[in-house]
């Protein structure tokens, strides 16, 4: 579809869709109470996660002016575009192959071989660390992991592997070290016995800034514990697409695992960026990572889109921002191991769908990707969740709960589920100047204490949630709904008619930031603004 399509197609959507919204009372209380079946009609289930969507402003004619959207802009056409490997990520001229990294069976495509064969790889390796096979410089076994990334290399295999906390090997600790701050290495190492210290170099390029110099200065720290440079490769492994340049730093070749330009850094957790999640939890639950996404893939690929979890998503996701001016919306997990999930939905999210042209470069007339922000509940209801119900925004939320006990803790679990709930339904139900009035009055106050202090407990309401529903936080689970929010954001993207596979934002920063190492000491040139040069000297 041409830009022109699509923009008027956008337009005339939008345009049916305010109008339906201008129309009708928008009500949550009132849909609810009009319809006894509600939450059974609104709602869907596919590969171990049910999705409650209830608590959203729509009726049967809003959804269908929604799916009738997603059909005129050849949805299906375009979902199937993606999983069949077209070259989608049309700026770079090249497919977004991450649901091929989750394949399951025998390889049927050069693609799905380079992936088997990747795996094996990452197989004998991880074997070889949890056997004690491998060994460091002065013939220790390898007993701690460092990944050194950032960005997609590290936000992925970080929040899996706290998540999958319980499945971690006992005699295998993994770090990740992220942040040029030199304080995130040193503060990771500072306990480390070097002699059985392994680090993951994980960049695409092997040159990304910040992995590049904290890969260096872990180098050093090898080195100045005694290591021989002849032994450096008992060290480091890397993942990455310079072959020569991890060599050059004393990577041997048969340890540096794959990374293709076809899976973009947020969607490579499946690749050998997860690296760290076989070696802290077993190659066996890497794979059970990959299978629950790939239930995911097929569910997306097939399901009717009235039916289809991500597509349900990614419209209430489109109607809320398009039409509803929501900026933001919070992610809100209730399970304190998904607390890096967050960050992750971020990356994916905002990286992905903060563009403003659409694929043919044409400039956008309408907004595109929101805010993604939130932490594990119920820490947020100590912190934010203030706004979320008086605040003056409309911001939609996304609660994840997981049925199954976390901990041996089940009450407390119970608690935990109570509060995921009842946060849900505050932000339907609120609480009207009338109820806080009578509710003050019952509690004793006089009729006109009460009519002073009864605004300030007004809760609005009629704010709009999904809730997510998983039936245990364990591998297959979790796939399935990293998987999830990865089509989400894709179909997003479809709707909004950008490339949600590029990042060229990202580079005019990296580009100047290295100008401006440059002139450290120096005279910074006079076309600069006064502002960095007055920065350059303070601060140097």
């Amino acid at each position: 579809m041409t830009s022109e399509a699509l923009t008027s197609s956008h337009t005339t959507a939008i345009a049916h869709l305010n109008s339906h919204q201008q129309q009708h009372k928008w009500s949550l209380r009132d849909l609810f109470a009009s319809d006894n079946q509600r939450a059974q009609r609104f709602s869907a289930e596919a590969a171990g996660i049910y999705l409650d969507y209830s608590k959203n402003h729509l009726r049967d004619d809003t959804l269908q002016l929604l799916l009738n959207y997603a059909e005129q802009i050849d949805l299906p056409e375009q979902i199937q575009a993606l999983l069949s490997g077209a070259a989608i990520n049309n700026t770079e001229h090249r497919p977004a192959l991450h649901s091929a990294l989750r394949f399951q069976g025998e390889p049927q495509t050069e693609h799905e071989q380079a992936v088997a064969d990747c795996r094996e790889q990452m197989r004998k390796f991880t074997e070889q660390i949890h056997s004690g096979n491998w060994r460091g410089f002065t013939g220790k076994r390898i007993e701690h992991i460092v990944n050194i990334g950032i960005g997609g290399s590290d936000l992925g295999p970080r929040m899996v592997v706290e998540a999958l906390r319980p499945w971690q090997k006992d005699d295998i600790s993994v770090h990740f070290v992220a942040n040029i701050d030199g304080a995130d290495l040193s503060d990771t190492i500072a306990k480390l016995p070097a002699e059985n210290t392994l680090f993951i170099v994980a960049s695409k390029s092997f040159s990304t800034l910040e992995t590049r110099q904290n890969a260096l200065s872990a180098r050093r720290w090898i080195l100045d514990a005694g290591c021989p440079e002849s032994d450096l490769a008992k060290h480091f492994v890397a993942v990455s697409s310079n072959i020569v340049a991890a060599q050059d730093f004393g990577i041997a070749a048969e340890n540096i695992f794959p990374m293709w330009d076809w899976v973009g850094g947020r969607y490579s957790l499946w690749s050998a960026i997860g690296l760290p999640i076989a070696l802290a939890c077993g190659y066996e639950t890497f794979e059970a990572l990959l299978t629950g996404a790939h239930a995911m893939d097929t569910h997306f690929a097939s399901a009717p889109l009235g039916e289809n979890l991500p597509v349900l998503l990614a419209l209430i996701h489109f109607w809320y921002r398009q039409c509803w001016g929501a900026g933001s919306q919070v992610i809100l997990p209730y399970a304190r191991r998904l607390a890096q999930f967050p960050a992750w939905m971020q990356q994916l999210d905002m990286e992905s769908l903060g563009k403003g042209v659409t694929r043919e470069g044409q400039f956008l007339s309408y907004p595109s990707g929101s805010v993604i922000w939130g932490t594990e509940g119920s820490n947020g209801q100590h912190s934010f969740h203030q706004l979320l119900h008086q605040g003056t925004d409309l911001i939609p939320a996304d609660f994840i709960a997981v049925k199954e006990p976390t901990s041996e803790l089940r009450e407390q679990h119970q608690w935990l589920l109570s509060c995921c709930i009842s946060q849900s339904q505050a932000l339907l139900r609120g609480k009207s100047l009338h109820e806080a009035r009578q509710e003050l009055e019952e509690q004793g106050h006089t009729h006109r204490e009460a009519q002073a202090l009864a605004p300030h407990k007004v809760v609005p309401g009629n704010r709009p949630s999904n809730t997510l529903i998983i039936e245990r936080l364990d591998p297959h689970h979790l796939g399935a709904l990293l998987a999830l929010y990865e089509h989400k954001v894709f179909t997003h993207g479809c709707l909004l008619g950008i490339n949600p596979f590029d990042q060229w934002g990202v580079e005019l920063g990296k580009l100047l930031g290295a100008r401006i190492h440059e002139a450290i000491g120096k005279t910074a040139p006079e076309d600069w603004d006064s502002s960095t040069q007055t920065l350059l000297e303070k601060l140097f």
